[in-house]
């Protein structure tokens, strides 16, 4: 098998009108990946060291998101819908070149798995010519009937064109086929298209093959896996089951979700062993997390890297560039954006750290903030090892706090503190006798004498 070359031919040219999105329906997510990159990781998964994508509608929007996804792959405009076998003899080019193995598959089918595109090409290593992937679903009506006979596949027949003691049948065509290279041009050169629609339909290869005296064969994935997504209903079913796969995944491999269901992982998310994850944590593209770990309740992490035995949350927001060296800690209601928060240190509560380093061991007091943005540029914070900002303090960037400084409480810091130095930055209290009395007198008259002013008005 490993020696066998395969092409993965990828058809993502619908419309999906069903979706009701300008957005060409294969580049809907799934776990923050557009769905047509999960059928991408899958062919890859199964050895295919080609990938031809057929496009059509947003073919220059398909071609930038594919740059990311797939940058290797060749991409093949299908100028017009005349049918899947129409579609896939768009990348002939890609097929001439002489693979093995084809593996065509549909782009909307994002959680196809990788082990049944590796049956069937194994099915075309021992011989066979056509191979088509079929499911059991919950109920067939709908779908095509593969017609086999003493172990080959004989017909795909359309529902309407089935027998009743056919339409009994409940292992369906699930569209996605593996074809001996040696034979696919041949094959889908002999498609015609002489039905209602005037289409070119791939399933026609399988009587095409049979006809030729090929072996053509069957081979069955799971209902979940050959699950095509049409509309945004679908779309969140798909959602949930990947969703679904990753928590008990990673269950098993050592995380702890308290509520598993509560939980949302993102496509790439790293996530080592010993982590507790609590309820209602959401993990978004570019997550790192090592092992023992603690993600309290209603935290939200993207593009951050968290290293082993941090504390995270309650109510914890970490953005992109977020980087937690550690046993460091960030607590609840704290945001932190492109910075490096290292060994020890703790921004515990109702806290902004952007554009900084935080020094080992150094403490943030409650609702102190990074001032990193003056409306046009970024500029940079850095508190050295074992600092102390007291809380409700401003630092105004660029600035440095020394290693072991200490920032006095409700202090505005615009210039840089050396180690070990005490730093005020708020204006001298002032207290007036009697003068809190005064206000609340003129403040309670003023709101009388304007609610009777309202009164005589009615």
């Amino acid at each position: 098998m490993s020696q066998r070359s395969c092409l993965s031919v990828i058809l993502a040219a619908g419309e999906g009108t069903r979706m009701k999105s300008a957005l060409p329906k294969v580049l809907h997510q799934i776990a923050g990946l557009p769905m047509v990159a999960h059928v991408v990781k899958a062919a890859e998964a199964a050895g295919a060291s080609g990938l031809a994508l057929v496009i059509g509608h947003g073919a220059d929007e398909m071609r930038k998101a594919a740059a990311k996804f797939a940058p290797k792959a060749e991409t093949f405009e299908q100028e017009k819908r005349l049918g899947t076998a129409h579609a896939v003899i768009a990348a002939r080019a890609a097929i001439s070149k002489g693979y093995d193995d084809v593996l065509v598959m549909f782009g909307d089918t994002p959680l196809i798995d990788a082990d049944a595109l590796t049956l069937a090409r194994r099915r075309l290593a021992e011989g066979a010519a056509v191979v088509v992937i079929g499911f059991r679903p919950p109920n067939p009506t709908g779908y095509g009937r593969l017609i086999e006979k003493d172990g080959k596949l004989t017909a795909i027949r359309e529902e309407k064109d089935c027998s009743e003691e056919e339409k009994k049948i409940g292992f369906c065509n699930a569209g996605m086929m593996a074809v001996a290279g040696a034979h696919a041009l041949k094959l889908l050169d002999a498609v015609g298209n002489k039905n209602a629609k005037g289409e070119y339909y791939l399933t026609d290869i399988v009587e095409i093959a049979s006809a030729q005296n090929l072996d053509v064969v069957a081979t069955e994935a799971s209902f979940e896996s050959a699950l095509g997504i049409n509309n945004r209903a679908e779309l969140a079913q798909a959602e949930a089951i990947w969703q679904q796969r990753r928590r008990h995944d990673a269950m098993l491999s050592g995380v702890t979700l308290i509520a598993p269901e509560t939980v949302f992982f993102s496509h790439d998310t790293e996530i080592g062993p010993d982590t507790i994850v609590e309820p209602n944590v959401w993990f978004g593209p570019g997550v790192r997390i090592a092992s023992g770990a603690k993600i309290h309740a209603f935290s939200h992490i993207e593009g951050a890297t968290i290293a082993s035995n941090c504390d995270v949350g309650p109510f914890a927001r970490l953005r992109p560039g977020a980087d937690l060296r550690n046993k460091a800690k960030v607590g609840n209601f704290c945001e932190v954006k492109q910075a490096v928060i290292e060994d020890g240190a703790k921004v515990n509560h109702l806290t902004y750290i952007g554009d900084a380093r935080v020094g080992a061991g150094a403490n943030i007091g409650a609702g102190t903030i990074t001032c990193n943005y003056d409306g046009y540029s970024k500029f940079f914070t850095d508190i050295g090892e074992g600092a102390f900002i007291g809380s409700n303090s401003s630092l105004v960037a660029p600035v440095t706090i020394g290693n072991g400084g200490y920032i006095a409480s409700g202090s505005v810091v615009t210039e840089s503190v050396p180690d070990d130095a005490l730093a005020f930055g708020r204006a001298r209290q002032k207290t007036i006798p009697g003068k809190g009395k005064e206000l609340r007198e003129r403040f309670a008259s003023a709101a009388a004498a304007k609610k009777k002013a309202a009164g005589a008005d009615h």
